[in-house]
């Protein structure tokens, strides 16, 4: 296909003549059968509402299609207005637009269905087993044909993947405002969200899935990288003590999860993966994302005994059930020394979580056929998941919570995962590492993708962070010179660890300070024209202030308040009005469905005064939100974290927190 004919099948929307009708294409990863869920009355209700996107003298023909999807798939994806076309994060001005912000929108979501990079990019799943992009083939077309024609007075309006259209407002406005799931809180359970989106009325956007800031495994491996990092240094005997030698064990190769073995190698550890997908595996391997792939547990045993007597750097995959990996160790008696968990248990019971002793294939057959039946092995499974954890860290290994649910849905099934005073055995990373360490002082995962589309300029921004990190190191206070280290040899090693997928992308990890002064830098290279084409900035949702999530991002918030969601929702109306081109906010992301609420943004530097305008008032919120939250909660690094941003800007006036006398409140109650 030429790149007119890309260009005019973009600007047409949904054709006026149907494309034919397809098969399934075998070669690509499928999202499992979804869950029968819709009485009579409700599966005629979602095929009046596929067909509200087409012209009446289609009905007839697509109608039976699609209640032939409903009736297969458990949701009207409909596949035959899948374009023929790549989508991939092309050139920037390889799409067709009139406003470049729009133009950078489209590759971003370009980007998320990339074969390379989603999970399931037939069903517009990029990653978690249900992080949708769109709800159907009809929303991804009338999206990119309304981006195409939108201009700078204009915003498009997304309701769960629905393009609601375009309507009239200013150059300082976001393009595009994105809502996921947002749901009456009565109406958040996971059977809320199979009904909803097979009904084509809402979706589970995940967290970067459904806000197009998806950088594929890379980015997480930051922040994973981080996390294994300080777990290490958690258990190590001296300041001489290395990760060389000693296990991370974990599960998951997918689209967050893939990160990990990479991870383990850049933190010098050996990784052990557990992944029971064999596609999604294979996937990572040949993308060389994981060094390994084994299916014998007794061979993979003598591998790892090797691995830890010559202290290697290396990532192997156990193509199987973590659960039988994780009572293998325990069976020969072998010492790990770090653990964690990352299979999608934010989707328990529609393939996230694969019960023991049963195939992928029989697993997902007994998903659709009987799924109370597969409720009970999943539950079944995770008691036998607990059990083994909880014979090896009695030996001493640390096992923390990825924020994946784990541990709420291990205490769902009652397993012995609480301890004496009725909370978690284990901590969550958040509590650790993560919160404490990074989100406390702002640190977070600030993210970048070159629209080019060009490693060159991948080279040059890498450059330029580094140059800046370098510069603040020098006068850095000791509260923050570790993680100033770190984010300087992670950026140092970019390149050499090859993480690119898919766009021309980066994450680092910094704060405020930092995010400003390298988004400056960018803009003035732009400017100058050491940049061949704009550069749009985003981060993770899982970051200082985007998310409110009580058993992940806000876990480490002790003054009652993580159960609320002020701070997430504070977070993206603010950025909406400092200068982000588009926002997000999503029910659900990471932990899951009804509990978690998170938001994020992406935005164009196009080297105008404009642009830095923007950056510097909406970055500068957009991390110091969270820190007054987190200072307000009496964190004691984000205390100090949001007095030097005080110090540092006349215009901030935060409330700070007093301390009561803990032997004064215990005197009275």
């Amino acid at each position: 296909m030429t790149l007119e004919q890309f260009q005019e099948d973009i600007r047409q929307g949904i054709p006026d003549v149907l494309p034919p009708k397809v098969e399934i294409d075998t070669t690509v990863s499928h999202a499992p059968i979804r869950k029968d869920i819709l009485n009579a009355d409700e599966k005629k209700l979602a095929l009046r509402n596929a067909l509200r996107y087409f012209d009446t003298k289609h009905h007839a023909e697509l109608a039976p299609e699609f209640a032939e999807e409903l009736a297969r798939y458990g949701r009207i994806y409909m596949y035959r207005l899948r374009p023929k076309y790549e989508i991939t994060a092309r050139s920037i001005n390889d799409f067709p637009h009139k406003s470049k912000q729009a133009a950078a929108i489209m590759l971003m979501v370009s980007n998320n269905l990339d074969y390379a990079i989603a999970q399931h990019p037939h069903e517009l799943i990029t990653y978690g087993g249900n992080g949708a992009v769109f709800q159907n083939w009809a929303q991804y077309r009338l999206t990119m044909q309304y981006l195409s024609e939108m201009t700078e007075e204009q915003t498009l309006a997304m309701y769960s993947g629905h393009p609601m259209g375009l309507f009239p407002s200013h150059k300082d406005a976001p393009r595009v405002v994105v809502t996921n799931g947002m749901t009456i809180p009565n109406y958040s359970k996971p059977d809320d969200w199979e009904k909803f989106n097979a009904l084509g009325v809402s979706q589970y956007g995940q967290m970067t899935a459904g806000s197009f800031m998806y950088i594929g495994p890379q980015g997480i491996v930051h922040g994973t990288t981080i996390t294994v990092l300080n777990a290490g240094r958690m258990i190590q005997k001296d300041e001489n003590d290395s990760l060389a030698g000693k296990l991370f064990v974990t599960s998951g190769l997918g689209g967050m999860s893939g990160a990990q073995p990479k991870a383990a190698v850049i933190a010098g550890a050996i990784g052990i993966i557990a992944e029971i997908n064999e596609t999604a595996a294979k996937k990572r391997h040949e993308q060389g994302w994981v060094d390994e792939l084994h299916y014998d547990l007794d061979i993979m045993m003598n591998r790892i005994r090797k691995a830890k007597a010559d202290k290697e750097v290396v990532s192997l995959a156990y193509v199987g059930n973590i659960v039988d990996l994780w009572e293998k160790f325990v069976e020969v008696d072998m010492y790990v020394e770090l653990g964690s968990d990352q299979t999608s248990l934010h989707n328990p019971w529609a393939g996230g979580y694969y019960p023991v002793d049963m195939s992928y294939e029989e697993s997902n057959k007994m998903m659709t056929d009987n799924p109370k039946q597969f409720k009970m092995e999943v539950q079944k499974t995770l008691n036998r998941h607990v059990n083994a954890i909880n014979a090896l860290t009695a030996k001493g290994m640390y096992f923390f919570d990825y924020g994946n649910a784990f541990l709420l849905e291990a205490s769902r099934a009652y397993a012995n995962i609480l301890n004496d005073k009725g909370g978690f055995r284990y901590q969550s990373y958040v509590q650790d590492i993560m919160g404490p360490m990074c989100f406390d002082y702002g640190f977070g995962p600030f993210r970048w993708v070159c629209t080019s589309s060009d490693p060159a300029d991948l080279d040059l921004t890498d450059k330029i962070a580094m140059d800046v990190l370098e510069e603040m190191a020098k006068n850095s206070p000791i509260e923050i010179s570790q993680q100033m280290r770190d984010n300087i040899e992670w950026i140092k090693g970019a390149k050499a660890n090859k993480l690119v997928v898919g766009s021309q992308a980066r994450i680092l990890y910094a704060d405020a300070d930092g995010r400003i002064k390298i988004a400056t830098a960018f803009n003035n290279a732009i400017k100058e024209g050491k940049l061949k084409a704009p550069v749009v900035l985003g981060r993770d949702h899982h970051d200082v202030s985007g998310t409110d999530s009580p058993f992940r991002e806000t876990s480490n918030i002790y003054d009652g308040s993580s159960f609320t969601a002020d701070m997430a929702i504070q977070n993206v109306i603010g950025d909406s009005f400092r200068g982000a081109t588009w926002v997000s906010i999503h029910n659900g992301g990471g932990v899951g469905w009804g509990e978690v609420v998170n938001g994020g943004f992406g935005m164009l530097l196009d080297g105008t005064p404009d642009a830095e305008r923007r950056l510097k008032n909406m970055l500068f919120w957009d991390v110091n939100n969270g820190i007054s939250r987190r200072s307000w909660a009496r964190n004691e690094g984000a205390v100090f974290a949001i007095k030097r941003a005080m110090a540092a800007n006349s215009d901030l006036k935060v409330t700070l927190p007093n301390l009561a006398d803990d032997s004064l409140i215990d005197g009275l109650i």
